[in-house]
């Protein structure tokens, strides 16, 4: 490890091999905490390429535990996060959204970083519980065509990684390999990061990591989400080519709202603006679900463009589906729980 960190203090790239050999030291058991902060530190100040970031994502998915399911075209929703803007659970929403309209969605996602309430913190205001097994996340993908994938399940080689960035305080690597560990094969993703610098290298680490599609988007006001605030920037990656595009609310037919209008707060407060959204309610939190769920259909397959897709992901609200998927769910939740008890 030493050794590497030298290479990226002397602020040269790691090639695919060194960074997969560096991964595979930092999910050692014998791995020191200190010297993982200060590679981690090396590489955010040089400033981490997209083969680092796919040799590490790479890694990282074979350390995780494999979920056993059918094979599917199976699309994540999850952004990097950490983008500051406060709003509610967005792509949690808009994952009932397309679980609604027929897309099978395997969810990647934490506790609260940086946000008020993280992913799996709104889904406990929901009434869906975070201590599935990989067994049980599989029922549910299987029964519902949703599963919401809890990283530290998964992911139980990172209690000294998470020490290491405790430690640091600072965005690093892993801030940006958050959606693409996944143990799920996913055909299709689409991903945000609230660094546009970096749009057109995470295309290529999806690229690289073998999708199929995927779209990264870097939104308006600096959200890792497509925003109403004014011109989203993305990247389609579609078997193999990378297509950079701009889009705003106003081009597929949406009304510009500022950040303002999607605050979120509390867990149980972003559950309730949340059931609110999937019962229909309008305004800039519905328009903002519709429009990220219509790029989801798009890069899903199951759009041919996005704005035939916010008319899809606007069905999927107004017919009930999206909100009986989320009861549907709450319900499975509450056998698992049962099922542990009796057990």
């Amino acid at each position: 490890m030493k050794s590497y960190t030298r290479i990226v203090e002397e602020k040269q790239h790691l090639r695919f091999e060194e960074m997969e050999d560096a991964a595979n030291q930092l999910f050692a058991a014998n791995a020191n905490v200190m010297e993982i902060a200060n590679f981690l530190v090396a590489l955010a100040q040089k400033g981490e390429t997209a083969s680092e970031v796919a040799a590490l994502a790479s890694v990282m998915r074979k350390h995780a535990i494999p979920l056993d399911i059918p094979e599917a075209r199976y699309l994540d929703n999850c952004g990097t996060g950490g983008d500051g803007s406060n709003s509610f659970n967005i792509s949690t929403t808009s994952a009932f959204v397309l679980a609604g309209a027929g897309v099978k969605v395997a969810k990647h996602g934490n506790r609260k970083i940086s946000s008020a309430a993280g992913s799996h913190d709104v889904l406990d205001g929901l009434g869906i519980h975070s201590n599935f097994t990989t067994e049980d996340m599989s029922r549910m993908l299987e029964k519902e065509g949703l599963a919401f994938i809890f990283a530290p399940v998964v992911h139980p080689k990172m209690k000294k990684i998470g020490e290491a960035r405790r430690k640091i305080g600072k965005p690093t690597i892993f801030n940006l390999v958050g959606p693409l560990t996944n143990p799920v094969p996913l055909l299709t993703q689409f991903t945000g990061i609230n660094r546009p610098d970096f749009l057109m290298e995470y295309a290529s680490v999806l690229r690289m990591l073998g999708r199929d599609r995927a779209i990264v988007v870097s939104g308006a006001g600096g959200m890792d989400e497509a925003s109403l605030a004014g011109q989203n920037s993305f990247v389609l990656m579609d078997k193999g080519d990378l297509i950079p595009f701009t889009l705003t609310a106003e081009d597929v037919g949406l009304v510009h709202a500022p950040l303002s209008a999607i605050r979120g707060g509390t867990a149980e407060e972003n559950a309730g603006i949340i059931r609110e959204v999937l019962k229909g309610k309008r305004g800039p939190r519905f328009d903002t679900v519709v429009l990220n769920a219509g790029i989801g259909l798009f890069a899903n397959g199951m759009a041919g463009a996005i704005k035939e897709g916010i008319g899809i992901a606007t069905d999927s609200i107004l017919s009930g589906k999206a909100f009986q998927k989320l009861e549907a769910v709450v319900s499975f939740s509450a056998e698992i729980e049962q099922e542990a008890v009796v057990r």
